[in-house]
């Protein structure tokens, strides 16, 4: 089978594409063939060598497919040949075959496609989880999304707005917010030009009451400026590059708190939780109310060019590899 192979850790410009022996699962392991792989930009920088896990080398890169179910190890129960499936890898994913137990194995909704489906998980696991368990988000409250034409970003201003908040969401230029606005934010923001003011203004003053942040540095910073009493910020990443010093006196004279939040640790510690909010997350992509978004779609073979659009910014939503035969 062909795969994607990271033999040091770098630029992914040398990433290599390789034959390697077909895994068989083993007892308590599904074996899937893959159609399509979400990109991400933990991938990069995974590769990279500055995430803070850093497998051992050589190693397939990737952290999610979908495809079909080719074959099932011993004592798997609810699933067969032929299902039609995602699935989740620490890493793994950019192979033509892979192998997983059942925990990170998710049936699909019939009206998913796999280039959906390979897109979804990790996004609205993390915006889920993030908004709901991080910043207990209620319905009428107002939350502001930062990176939001990003694949999480754009994943969360469609949560956000199924669990009846007003969205208030921030990127980087005009197009990219147009999206955003059609993924059903309420306001949008350009946030180059400064968002604090114009946060205020639609909030009649007040602030947000939930601040979901992949971002960091310099936008948590003025975030700390725009918040309601009793607001809840959410730290999801650094994609900024810098990691924001929060100051104490700030949050106790707004009586708010920071939470930072990572769905994969929270479906290893807490795997009911995870399950349930898959649960709501599928219910709802099934009924067509929330969906993978995806701005650029690669052969497999294409895998740099897939990266390159993820650290240049040009991504909106997800960017995908599909299987080209």
């Amino acid at each position: 089978m062909k795969a994607i192979v990271c033999h040091d850790f770098g630029s992914y410009q040398e990433l290599a594409i390789e034959d390697l022996p077909e895994p068989e699962p083993r007892a308590g392991e599904i074996c899937v063939a893959p159609e399509a792989w979400g990109v991400n930009y933990v991938d990069v920088i995974m590769v990279g060598g500055t995430y803070q896990l850093r497998p051992e080398l050589p190693f397939v890169p990737g952290g999610e497919a979908a495809g079909t179910v080719v074959a099932v190890g011993e004592d798997v129960r609810g699933y067969a040949a032929g299902d039609r499936v995602m699935t989740s890898h620490r890493p793994g994913a950019f192979a033509e075959r892979v192998v997983a137990p059942p925990s990170n194995v998710i049936h699909m909704p019939d009206t998913m496609s796999f280039e959906e489906a390979s897109g979804f998980r990790a996004a609205f696991a993390t915006a889920y989880h993030g908004l709901v368990q991080g910043g207990r988000l209620q319905a009428g409250e107002t939350v502001l999304i930062h990176g939001a034409a990003g694949g999480m970003g754009l994943a969360a201003v469609q949560v956000a707005k199924q669990l009846g908040a007003s969205v208030i969401a921030t990127a980087g230029s005009e197009s990219k917010l147009e999206t955003v606005r059609k993924c059903g934010a309420d306001h949008v923001i350009n946030y180059t030009d400064g968002f604090r003011d114009p946060v205020k203004q639609l909030t009649g003053g007040k602030g947000v009451d939930v601040v979901f942040d992949p971002v960091g540095g310099d936008i948590f910073d003025e975030s700390m400026r725009c918040i309601d009493m009793g607001a809840r910020l959410i730290v999801v990443g650094f994609a900024a590059g810098r990691a924001a010093q929060v100051r104490t006196n700030h949050l106790l004279i707004k009586c708010a708190s920071v939470v930072g939040i990572r769905a994969g640790s929270n479906a290893r510690r807490n795997p009911e939780v995870a399950r349930s909010n898959m649960d709501v997350l599928l219910g709802w992509a099934a009924d067509g109310r929330i969906k993978t978004h995806i701005s650029h779609l690669f052969p497999f073979h294409q895998v740099k060019d897939a990266m390159r659009v993820i650290a240049d910014r040009e991504v909106v939503g997800k960017a995908v590899l599909f299987r080209a035969d």
